[in-house]
């Protein structure tokens, strides 16, 4: 049976599907990564190895890739270990307070960036309420101990555990119950179903995670710019600068180049396991996970006093945060907290015009539309990987891993090297100043997460419930509908809101290439916090920021419906 009579649609339909998709990728996902590496690496039209001559002679430079490095290897064992932890106090322990700890363990769904480094700066760093704390006890403690490797490793296992209470949560609930009580029955005790059932059973969203987990830590800007201090520099900020840099940008090619290597090898090693790895499916005899009594009255409270420390490290940046938005500036940059001083004030220069609700009003839509283009588009393209395993396929899947090569800078560069001037392809279009450029810039970037995601998703459709629809004589489309959607749509969902939410705070791309009457919400967070005219620019952004996180929430609330609330969720 082919592919068109899979999905039920005449052939020259699916052709059509098809050609497009490959216009696509070669016109915007293909042709300006070439065209930023040819401009870059190519002097006169020969090679240069002037570039990556200048790095190998950089000993800040190989330190920084070294940093970048360790990490990244760090991080994707910490925040695994720290992501698993957090899925099993809420799903499969019975821990006191379970559904209040849910949201303190998502909360980084809406504090991220460079607001959440923040947030932690004010709890643990020079000026922080820990630091501070603490030097009552220890008059000679070194402020700065936060600062350095430590503090960036901390903030970034904290900050990207919220693909685990999202997806491996997900993942966790196809687990058959029915094997986790026969194990029981057996006599087997928590910690040997958990590593003979239950990890196994997560393998696949594990390897996703790992590389999403490893890319991170490579690509990290915010946690080291902020925390890292001069000890401890990455190299992602040093890509950012040489960027900025018109005779610079060939050595942010080179290291862009270098870690995307990186990224790709991770990459082919994941794919190589995953094929190895056998495929649990959901259970056939859908039966509601029944929390574990935790018989130790020592370990029962020691895992009920970890699930709360863990609550409060999650917890507390974010409440600091929200509050120094009631403070004057004075009082953010001094760290100091004074419940006299709390004022509306910042929250009235920003929403006294209307005019201030454009940027969330252009971001809401960039966002939306971007991440339900790109998650339809997956869920269509991993369908084709997944029925026809064969070079094409995998050739396919490989080239739409592209972007994670180039930091999104250098890719917005490369767009506007490549659409500055007209092209057959885009009927002679000049894109540069249009309002589809960031669109499909927004649609790129998020490809390759939706992909790893989207594809792990699959691995809990049951085979066996698939081919038994098909030979009662159900369409494909109509098996595709009944049988894999509700599998996939809790995944599908969860993807949408992280990526919507991931772009509604985009800096790095819009900057290059919004429109001028379009400006988005990130664009307009920098633009106030580095404009010389806002005396009140750090509350201010602030302000924006907290508004920002409140629309994150209502985008998961509304995702996830009213009627399925937490259990659900």
């Amino acid at each position: 049976m082919d592919q068109t009579k899979r999905f039920n649609l005449p052939r020259i339909l699916m052709y059509l599907v098809i050609a497009v998709i490959i216009w696509f990728i070669i016109s915007f996902l293909i042709i300006p990564n070439v065209q930023i590496l040819a401009t870059t690496l190519f002097k006169d039209g020969h090679f240069s190895t002037e570039a990556l001559n200048k790095i190998m002679n950089s000993g800040r430079a190989l330190e920084s890739i070294k940093n970048s490095f360790i990490l990244a290897i760090c991080l994707s064992i910490t925040a695994n270990i720290v992501g698993i932890t957090l899925v099993l106090l809420v799903d499969y322990f019975k821990i006191f307070g379970s559904k209040v700890l849910f949201i303190g363990y998502c909360s980084t769904l809406i504090f991220g960036g460079v607001i959440l480094a923040n947030g932690y700066q004010y709890v643990y760093g020079k000026s922080g309420i820990i630091t501070n704390l603490v030097l009552h006890f220890f008059p000679n403690m070194d402020v700065a101990w936060f600062e350095g490797f430590f503090g960036v490793l901390f903030t970034m296992t904290f900050a990207t555990t919220s693909l685990h209470m999202l997806l491996l949560r997900s993942a966790f609930k196809n687990i058959d119950y029915n094997t986790i009580q026969a194990a029981q029955n057996m006599g087997a005790g928590h910690f040997r179903i958990i590593t003979k059932i239950i990890l196994p059973a997560l393998n696949p969203y594990l390897i996703t995670l790992t590389i999403l987990l490893f890319q991170q830590g490579l690509g990290a800007m915010s946690a080291p710019l902020i925390l890292g201090g001069k000890d401890f520099q990455t190299i992602a900020p040093m890509i950012l600068n040489f960027t900025n840099n018109p005779n610079s940008r060939d050595l942010a090619a080179i290291l862009s180049i270098i870690l995307g290597i990186a990224q790709l090898l991770l990459l082919c090693f994941a794919l190589y396991m995953e094929r190895k790895s056998p495929i649990l499916t959901g259970s056939k005899v859908k039966q509601r996970f029944q929390k574990q009594d935790i018989a130790n009255p020592i370990n029962k409270v020691l895992l009920n006093v970890l699930a709360w420390v863990l609550f409060v490290i999650y917890l507390l940046p974010l409440l600091l945060v929200v509050l120094f938005t009631f403070l004057p500036t004075d009082n953010i940059t001094s760290g100091e907290i004074d419940l006299k001083a709390l004022t509306f004030d910042n929250y009235i220069e920003v929403f006294s015009e209307i005019s201030a609700l454009k940027p969330f009003l252009t971001s809401i839509v960039y966002s939306g539309l971007a991440s339900l283009i790109v998650v339809v588009f997956m869920i269509f393209i991993v369908q084709i990987i997944r029925k026809h395993n064969n070079i094409w396929s995998n050739t396919l899947e490989m080239v739409l891993y592209i972007p994670w090569m180039l930091p999104s800078i250098l890719f917005a560069l490369g767009l506007i090297l490549t659409y500055s001037t007209q092209k057959f392809w885009v009927a002679n279009q000049v894109l540069i100043g249009t309002t589809s450029l960031m669109l499909i810039a927004y649609i790129i970037i998020k490809i390759p997460f939706t992909l790893r995601i989207v594809k792990s998703s699959f691995s809990g459709v049951d085979n066996n419930l698939e081919n038994a629809a098909k030979n009662l004589g159900a369409s494909s489309w109509y098996t595709f509908k009944k049988v894999i959607l509700p599998v996939i749509i809790p995944v599908a969902a969860a993807v949408f809101a992280l990526n919507f939410n991931d772009l509604l705070q985009d800096f790095e791309v819009s900057l290059f290439l919004y429109h001028p009457f379009f400006e988005p919400l990130g664009v307009t967070i920098y633009n106030t916090s580095n404009s010389p005219q806002t005396a009140n620019a750090p509350a201010i952004s602030m302000v924006y920021s907290v508004a920002l996180m409140l629309i994150n929430t209502v985008v998961f609330y509304l995702v996830y419906g009213r009627a399925n609330k937490l259990d659900q969720f």
